[in-house]
């Protein structure tokens, strides 16, 4: 055996192919060498609590360059690595510039020099410019394309055109490369959000379910037409469940996410004024939620993400409480898997829910050496006790502002230690270890 940093962990709860077995793990620098029923004394021993893949989640917005007051890749990749996250991938916007062409997305990677304390991949955008740019940022590494059918509420990343994503999709297709899409139809009816501006069911009501099902119809309807991979994002609708279950089933290559919020939030309990829980589409009702659990059940629903959006409190209007004011988006990423689980361990097993934060995201980004725990296989886990609770204080939160919608509420599910590629960056409450993190690039992913 040739030299090399050795490190054994162990646990009696190591998730390994589908099941929990008691498994030493030995790393070699960044990869798994071993997986083995013994348990070894020289094993940093874990007990009781669960070993299981990094988590991936697929829906990140960093903000660097450009926006790092309201956050950027170390404060992002920290509070990943405190939730048990090993890689991330990163929105087009909201950064300035927006990563639409090759020129943008060199400076986006320039940004993460030195602060990447988890893996992080990248989206590319397109706003219906020269297929050109598109073809550029792929080469350069970008793992997809990313669209809105609606106002994305920055001037410097407007909506495509139906025609335009009709272009796109058949060009995509043919490099074998993912659309995503904010799946919104804002052209359609919907009552304004005026009168109470504090009023979160006003809010609620001008963003109706209609605008969702439309959009994702147009979609899905073009990934058809062209054979194109379509990823919807952050779907909140469960009205729209049925049509996508049965494009999937025809064979349409669509993939879905929904986000932690939509899981743990529902729309009675949002108090009017608390702007911290706005965005896009907006968080609904009881019966919408357990929708959108039936269809994680169903498998419609392929895994979940956080859709992190941070903002500055001012822009958030925390003082206002004005919904039409406040920028959209949830500040969440640290706690992706506490807020999702304490919502589902109601309806799925540990087993059963593990794989909507690793295998599964892992796969659809075609990260082979990563989300399960296999030989061969980066060393990447989350290390967590799911039947522990904690309560969310501003002292644990590490986003640059502390302003999220999950302060003071009761989670299950306590994040342990954190290990990136072989090192152990966070662990007990401390990140021990920092830039640990890789780039996750399209050219080299499937060997990431």
């Amino acid at each position: 055996m040739t030299e090399g940093k050795i490190t054994k962990i162990f646990s009696d709860r190591v998730y390994y192919r589908g099941d929990f077995c008691c498994k030493t793990i030995t790393i070699k620098d960044d990869t798994i060498i071993d997986i083995s029923d013994d348990i070894d004394p020289e094993a940093i021993d874990y007990a009781l609590s669960i070993i299981m893949p990094g988590i991936v989640d697929t829906h990140v917005h960093i903000n660097e360059p450009g926006r790092t007051a309201w956050e950027g890749f170390k404060t992002a990749t920290t509070a990943a690595a405190f939730g048990g996250i090993t890689t991330i991938v990163d929105m087009p916007l909201n950064s300035s510039p927006v990563t639409i062409n090759k020129e943008n997305f060199q400076k986006k990677i320039e940004a993460t020099k030195g602060k990447l304390n988890v893996n992080c991949g990248f989206w590319g955008g397109s706003i219906g410019q020269d297929l050109s740019d598109i073809d550029d940022l792929l080469k350069a590494g970008c793992l997809g394309i990313k669209v809105f059918i609606s106002d994305s509420g920055l001037e410097e990343f407007p909506n495509i055109s139906i025609d335009d994503l009709d272009t796109l999709m058949e060009h995509c297709a043919k490099k074998d490369a993912i659309v995503l899409a904010h799946c919104e139809l804002d052209t359609l009816d919907a009552p304004k959000c005026n009168g109470n501006l504090s009023s979160y069911q006003n809010y609620l009501n001008s963003r109706p379910k209609e605008w969702e099902n439309e959009a994702v119809k147009i979609f899905t309807n073009l990934s058809e037409k062209h054979n194109c991979k379509a990823h919807i994002v952050h779907l909140a609708s469960d009205e729209i469940i049925p049509w996508i279950q049965q494009k999937q089933n025809q064979g349409t290559p669509i993939t879905v996410e929904t986000c932690a919020h939509y899981i743990y939030f529902e729309a009675s309990k949002i108090k009017d004024g608390n702007t911290l829980l706005k965005c896009a589409p907006p968080i609904r009702d009881e019966k919408n939620r357990r929708g959108l659990v039936n269809g994680i059940k169903k498998n419609v629903i392929d895994f979940i993400t956080t859709d992190h959006s941070p903002a500055p409190p001012n822009l958030k209007e925390t003082i206002s409480g004005d919904f039409s004011k406040a920028w959209g988006g949830i500040a969440g990423l640290q706690f992706l898997l506490p807020a999702s689980w304490t919502y589902l361990k109601g309806d799925l097993t540990p087993e059963e829910f593990i794989p909507l934060l690793t295998s599964r995201p892992a796969n659809f980004l075609h990260l082979q050496k990563r989300g399960s725990i296999e030989i061969g296989n980066k060393a990447d886990f989350c290390i967590w006790d799911p039947e522990e609770e904690f309560i969310v204080t501003e002292d644990i939160i590490q986003h640059k502002h502390k302003a999220s919608p999950y302060l003071n509420e009761k989670l299950f599910g306590t994040i342990t230690a954190t290990y990136v590629n072989g090192v152990c960056v966070y662990e007990n409450g401390k990140l021990i270890e920092s830039n640990k993190g890789e780039l996750i690039l399209r050219s080299n992913n499937e060997d990431a």
